[in-house]
């Protein structure tokens, strides 16, 4: 099951990312052009904050009883007096993957909520888009990307 939910963590990763794309181009064309706010530009903000929270809880299962990296799973066999810090990738996916999502995730609903905002659409827009991008930016930075040393993940679920 644990792997079944890396790989549907993994996918979902491409959901949030196109999604989130979509939503920081809506945001700043509104922003630039002085669109008003529609019904579509809040649906597509709202599939991406559904769908990052889902990952998230994907994520919080992963982080607790994942196969390779799970706390719950593998606390008992880490080696007497072992520092997590020390070690890349525990410290990777138990504190710097985790802390950066959920910093991301926090600002994608900061971002939705400027949806329901009474304020000037080129105000929500303006800030909406902020808050993606920086979302976006904290995202890229966390993702185990292939290329990153000892934590390398494949881009696609069974890719070696």
């Amino acid at each position: 099951m644990a792997t079944g939910m890396l790989h549907l963590h993994n996918l979902l990763r491409w959901v949030v990312l196109i999604l989130l794309l979509v939503s920081i181009f809506k945001a700043y064309t509104g922003w630039q052009q002085k669109r008003s706010f529609t019904a579509g530009d809040r649906k597509v903000w709202l599939f991406t904050l559904i769908s990052s929270h889902i990952n998230l809880l994907i994520g919080l299962f992963l982080l607790f009883l994942g196969k390779q990296y799970g706390i719950l799973k593998i606390k008992d066999q880490l080696p007497e007096g072992i520092s997590i810090m020390s070690n890349k990738p525990l410290r990777f996916f138990w504190i710097e993957h985790p802390v950066f999502m959920i910093i991301a995730i926090i600002l994608v609903t900061a971002g939705y909520k400027m949806a329901k905002k009474p304020i000037a659409d080129e105000l929500k827009f303006k800030r909406a888009f902020w808050l993606f991008f920086i979302a976006l930016l904290a995202i890229l930075v966390a993702i185990p990307w292939p290329f990153r040393e000892v934590i390398g993940r494949p881009l696609f679920p069974g890719m070696h």
